[in-house]
């Protein structure tokens, strides 16, 4: 009877193992392709395009073109500039096929952008979670 006992503490162990290592395995492969391909901090820099700032001054939002080469289309990079905070700056709008960007601001907390109205600053368009 010892012997059995011993038998499913091992298998129990070994079960509660690649139990775990397979979470863990499936948690950083996930996390690589969000990183990888949805992770907006990632985006190419672009060109500048044009920028406008809100009318209280806190926020900026500057526009930049990127070139996808040959196997791409143009997209717009909208970066939000934090105007009262040294070098602070995140990414809220990323879209596809557009090489032009028309920004207006409709109070202090809300921009425009061709067509996307964004509550800054925790609102962002991303073209791929589009639905």
């Amino acid at each position: 009877m010892d012997v059995n006992y011993e038998k499913k503490k091992i298998h129990k162990r070994v079960l509660r193992f690649l139990t775990i290592g397979s979470l863990l395995i499936v948690g950083l492969i996930t996390y690589a392709v969000y990183w990888s391909f949805f992770d907006m901090a990632r985006l190419p820099a672009g060109e500048f395009l044009t920028e406008e700032t809100s009318p209280d001054g806190r926020y900026t939002l500057k526009a930049y073109v990127t070139n996808g080469g040959a196997t791409a289309s143009y997209s717009v990079r909208g970066e939000l500039v934090f105007n009262q905070v040294v070098d602070k700056s995140k990414t809220i709008y990323w879209n596809y096929r557009e090489n032009k960007a028309s920004i207006s601001w409709k109070d202090n907390n809300t921009v425009e952008i061709n067509g996307h109205k964004l509550d800054v600053p925790h609102e962002e368009y991303d073209f791929r979670h589009d639905n």
